[in-house]
């Protein structure tokens, strides 16, 4: 896995904010984090690849966790269900990291790893956010590792029902310094939306994870 240039900015200090709330309605409703994948839920595998972070923040209704990640400080969007972007803002209430990585809690195969890449991404000179670009070159705006700032700063100030993207409103991963473009595998940009999401990511949980070519450009 390429993470990057020599100069990097470690960002070491950091906090994780999962986004776990929503109605899934293209699940039917269920619970989307208490879905399993390989043995564990999706909000588990997403904790469990943001062990390292110094808070760990769950915007959603409380859960039984699996006992390696229990500590982590629950809060709800306001209103409940009010969408990503009520739910950043709510988290960010808890945040005191200059950085932050923000994660739906439907990516079953985000890594230690792959958030390494993102923090040393977002640490580079004049960037403001790193975000995961899958293959077919589009960004997973809730996989993403932000400059805590920044990222306040972008916010609108009525965020309730407002989409992710807004956040990057004139940022694109391919123009200016702003936003850095991490790129991975199909596999690893999976978020699970819907049925068939699910039945891939189980299928992908039962086979071993080959060397990902993820780098920053």
């Amino acid at each position: 896995m390429t993470v990057g240039r020599p100069g990097d900015v470690d960002t070491g200090d950091w906090s994780a904010l999962i986004c776990a709330g929503g109605a899934a309605r293209r699940l039917g409703g269920r619970d989307k984090p208490a879905v399993v994948v390989g043995g564990a839920t999706l909000l588990d595998r997403v904790l469990a690849a943001t062990v390292a972070a110094r808070r760990r923040i769950v915007v959603g209704p409380r859960r039984d966790l699996a006992g390696s990640a229990t500590t982590v400080h629950w809060c709800r969007e306001d209103p409940p269900g009010g969408g990503p972007l009520a739910a950043i803002a709510a988290g960010l209430v808890a945040v005191d990291t200059a950085f932050v990585a923000v994660l739906a809690a439907d990516l079953p195969f985000v890594t230690e790893d792959v958030l390494r890449a993102l923090r040393r991404a977002a640490g580079e000179p004049g960037v403001d956010v790193a975000v995961l670009v899958d293959p077919a070159g589009r960004a997973q705006y809730l996989a993403a590792v932000w400059r805590t700032a920044r990222l306040r700063a972008a916010l609108p100030a009525d965020p309730a029902g407002a989409p992710v993207r807004a956040l990057f409103a004139g940022r694109t991963p391919s123009t200016g310094r702003e936003v850095a473009a991490v790129h991975a595998d199909a596999r690893t940009c999976l978020d699970c939306d819907d049925d068939a999401d699910v039945a891939r990511a189980r299928g992908w949980a039962t086979q071993p994870i080959r060397p990902g070519p993820a780098s920053s450009r």
